[in-house]
């Protein structure tokens, strides 16, 4: 396999959910902790800030069929930005008392809704949680307890939703990755069963993505790698990677055939790795699948 390429060599700090958008040929990503969403284009080989939100995390975001982003922040907030107009409206309004955290890690269906975990709350001991945002703009509980929700993705067919529950659920082990049965009229998950038990491995399951034949592609936090795994959760490949926290994945380009990886540099980058919080792309030999776009009105 190649080695990682660096794109843009920028130390976010939590560099995350990064997405193609094929209308525009252009990669996007966020640094969650400085409310940044960045974009990447790659016939030009340069980089810009789209938005910035001095006041608020942004945990994910997604492309509405509009065109325009869906940002997922702080405490059920979900704004609605204008790329043209540079305006951000309401979509959810703030709610403390019921989200305890920010948003964590988002995916739309292919109905147009949007699954988003809500990280958990150490001061109080609240544990993480998993919604669901509808198309009429109501929020929707879907797993009252986790330990850290992150990264998800559909099976091809459509039947499963695979859930990354990240942390240290029992002493030595770092987390799961879990597969839901899922029903596209009413977007309910059911059955969950365990895919990924990674006690064994270096490193915690952060961002995933599911390639075009169906296997699940892992990051994994503090491990320096990219995961392969079969449709029977067999480990597969790993592809290394100088920053030690490697974050999340997804495929872009004509084909989808180039994966984008993110990174993040919490501490310094002496500690994290040389390039840490950079953009990369790398070759993987396979290719991706489109992602959904959200249709939540406003």
């Amino acid at each position: 396999m190649p080695k990682p390429e660096l794109v843009v060599d920028i130390a976010c700090e939590t560099g995350e959910g990064p997405l193609w958008h094929p209308d525009e040929e252009l990669l996007y990503w966020c640094d969650i902790p400085k409310g940044r969403v960045y974009r990447y284009d790659p016939a030009t080989d340069d980089h810009e800030l789209v938005h910035e939100d001095e006041t608020e995390r942004i945990g994910g975001f997604t492309f509405q069929t509009d065109g325009s982003l869906l940002l997922f922040q702080e405490a059920g907030a979900v704004r609605r930005l204008d790329q043209d107009s540079g305006t951000v409206d309401p979509v959810t309004e703030s709610d403390p008392d019921r989200f305890h955290e920010r948003f964590n890690d988002v995916i739309a269906d292919p109905e147009g809704r949007v699954f988003a975990g809500v990280m958990p709350d150490m001061e109080r001991n609240l544990p993480g949680q998993l919604y669901r945002l509808d198309t009429d703009g109501t929020l929707e509980l879907v797993r009252e307890e986790c330990v850290l929700p992150n990264g998800m993705g559909f099976t091809p067919d459509l039947t499963n939703l695979y859930f990354t529950d990240t942390g240290e659920i029992e002493p030595t082990c770092p987390g799961y990755i879990y597969r839901y049965d899922y029903d596209r009229a009413s977007g309910g998950l059911s059955n969950p069963e365990t895919f990924l038990d990674a006690c064994d491995i270096v490193g915690l399951p952060d961002g995933m993505t599911v390639d075009a034949e169906g296997h699940v592609w892992s990051a994994f936090w503090d491990g320096h790698k990219l995961i392969r795994f079969g449709p029977g959760g067999g480990h597969e490949t790993t592809m290394k990677f100088d920053p030690r926290k490697v974050s999340s994945i997804t495929f872009g380009g004509n084909d989808y055939e180039t994966a984008y990886v993110t990174t993040a540099c919490v501490e310094t980058r002496e500690t994290e790795g040389e390039r840490a919080g950079s953009l990369y792309r790398v070759d993987l030999g396979v290719t991706g699948r489109e992602e959904f776009r959200s249709d939540v009105k406003v």
